[in-house]
C-alpha cells in the first residue's frame, strides 16, 4: 500500500511538474508580445492577434489538464449504454471542417447506420474529435483521414507523414510531441486522452505506421454495447 501512495505521489509531482512547464513556453511568448507591443512604431493589432492565439494555446491545454483529471478522479463517468457512431463521426468531421481545409487535410467517414460503441455520447465525441485533430495538425498537406466504426472498432487512419518507431512508441504519453509536432500547436494530451477514456471503458489502444506509411490509431472495446444509450450527454 505505501509502494502504491509513492508512486501515486510521484505520478502527481511529476504531471504538476509537466504541466508548470508546458505553461511557461506560452507565457514566455506572451509576455514577449506585450513587451513589444508597447515600443514605439510596434503593429499592436498584429501582436495583439499573436497574444490571443498564446492565451487560446494555454486556454486548450488548462482545459485539457483538467478534463484528464477529472477522468482520473472518477468524476466523468466514460462507459454508460451506447452510442451510434455514425452521427458523432459526421459531426466531428463537420466541426473540423475549416481547419481540415486550412490545413489541406481531406476528412472521410466510414460507419454503418447500425454501429454503435459502448460509450456516452459526450465521450465517443472527445474521442473522435481528439484522432481527428491530431491527424488535421500533423498529417502533413494532401492528407486524407478516414474515421471508421466498426462492432468494437473505431479507427483513425491517414496516409500523411508517419512516425518513426521510437515515436510511435511513445504517442499516447502526456505532453509527448514529435519532433516535427513541436512546430505545430497542441497540447500533447490529446492521445493520452483517448488512451484513458477507452480503457476506462474495458478497451484498449493501439497506434501504427511509419515514415512516409500514414499514422493509425485503432481503439477496441472488449465488452458489447448496452441495449440502448440512456441519453445523458
Amino acid at each position: 500500500m505505501q509502494e502504491e501512495t509513492r508512486a501515486y505521489q510521484e505520478l502527481r509531482v511529476g504531471f504538476t511538474a509537466a504541466v508548470s512547464h508546458e505553461l511557461r513556453t506560452p507565457l514566455a511568448r506572451l509576455l514577449a508580445l506585450l513587451d513589444s507591443a508597447s515600443l514605439p512604431g510596434a503593429d499592436r493589432d498584429a501582436l495583439l492577434a499573436q497574444a490571443r492565439e498564446e492565451v487560446e494555446e494555454m486556454s486548450e491545454l488548462v482545459d485539457d489538464v483538467l478534463f484528464l483529471s477529472e477522468l482520473e478522479s472518477g468524476r466523468e463517468v466514460v462507459a454508460l449504454g451506447s452510442t451510434s457512431a455514425l452521427p458523432v463521426l459526421e459531426e466531428v468531421r463537420d466541426r473540423l471542417a475549416d481547419s481540415a481545409e486550412r490545413a489541406d487535410v481531406t476528412i472521410r467517414v466510414e460507419a454503418g447506420p447500425d454501429v454503435e460503441l459502448p460509450l456516452r455520447r459526450r465521450m465517443l465525441q472527445i474521442v473522435v474529435e481528439n484522432l481527428a485533430e491530431n491527424s488535421i495538425r500533423y498529417a502533413g498537406p494532401g492528407a486524407t483521414l478516414t474515421l471508421s466504426a466498426r462492432p468494437h472498432l473505431l479507427e483513425a487512419a491517414d496516409d500523411g507523414r508517419g512516425l518513426e518507431p521510437d515515436e510511435l512508441s511513445r504517442v499516447f504519453e502526456r505532453f509527448y510531441r514529435s519532433d516535427r509536432a513541436r512546430a505545430s500547436r497542441g497540447t500533447g494530451l490529446g492521445l493520452a486522452i483517448v488512451k484513458h477514456v477507452v480503457v476506462a471503458a474495458g478497451g484498449e489502444v493501439e497506434a501504427t505506421g511509419g515514415p512516409g506509411h500514414g499514422f493509425t490509431v485503432r481503439c477496441r472495446f472488449r465488452s458489447a454495447p448496452g441495449s440502448a444509450s440512456s441519453g445523458r450527454p
